[in-house]
């Protein structure tokens, strides 16, 4: 088993094997993973945080040991606070990165960080604080940064600043948590998840106080939550229709 490790800002993780393959999620700077499948440009990887998978560039990262592999999967994250940041390479360059970057692989290469660092499990209250950090994010299919995020990469993303782990797609992290039965018993933080007519869940937001809730749909943006779902005031109409709303701590 080989183990890697992205020494870039965001990299693509595809579908496929394929630069024009569809974008699942990204990999942020610093994220570890290990390599299940490897051909002569791409590398199929599963990602340590969350045990997502998907196809990499092998020119976007770099091989690890299993031992540092382990090392820094298992350490406490030391997560980039701050919207965009930069870490100095060896030879001077600066290499921005994004927020939520992990700095856990930098002494790995040797890059130097001066920003804010967020570590441990936060307050839940922080949630939505945090939440508001990507508010007007552009949507992007798979994306999990401020220039580009999707719905439950919003979540993941904001869970993960604060500490916890929540898996990547909203249909996963549908089956974490406690279910509540009405709107009244939420907290802000919870999740609401929203489905299709097949009944699959497609959608993803985080509760706020007084029925409002904040989600990724064109951009992060904060719309009304009642029984019925989300209702878009600018458009005078329910986007979304509701199916759950989880307690997740």
């Amino acid at each position: 088993m080989q183990y890697g490790i992205t020494h870039l800002s965001i990299v693509p993780l595809r579908l496929e094997a394929s630069d024009t393959s569809e974008l699942v999620s990204q990999v942020l700077y610093g994220d570890c993973f290990k390599v299940l499948e490897q051909r002569k440009k791409w590398s199929k990887i599963r990602l340590a945080f969350d045990k997502y998978e998907g196809w990499i560039d092998n020119k976007q990262y770099v091989e690890i040991s299993e031992e540092i592999y382990k090392q820094i999967s298992s350490e406490s994250p030391q997560l980039s606070a701050d919207l965009v940041e930069y870490v100095t390479t060896q030879e001077g360059h600066l290499n921005m990165i994004p927020l939520g970057a992990s700095l856990n692989g930098s002494l790995l290469f040797k890059h130097h960080y001066d920003g804010e660092i967020i570590t441990g499990k936060q307050l839940k209250s922080n949630l939505i604080s945090t939440a508001f950090m990507y508010l007007n994010a552009p949507y992007l299919w798979g994306g999990k940064t401020p220039f580009g995020i999707d719905c439950s990469g919003f979540t993941q993303m904001v869970y993960k600043l604060n500490g916890y782990k929540i898996f990547r797609d909203a249909s996963q992290q549908a089956t974490q948590g406690e279910a509540l039965s009405f709107i009244e018993e939420s907290e802000p933080g919870d999740l609401a998840f929203f489905d299709n007519n097949e009944g699959i869940i497609t959608h993803v937001g985080i509760i706020m106080k007084d029925n409002y809730i904040i989600h990724a749909h064109g951009c992060v943006r904060v719309d009304r939550i009642d029984h019925t779902g989300i209702f878009n005031t600018e458009r005078n109409t329910h986007t979304h229709k509701l199916r759950v709303i989880k307690r997740i701590i």
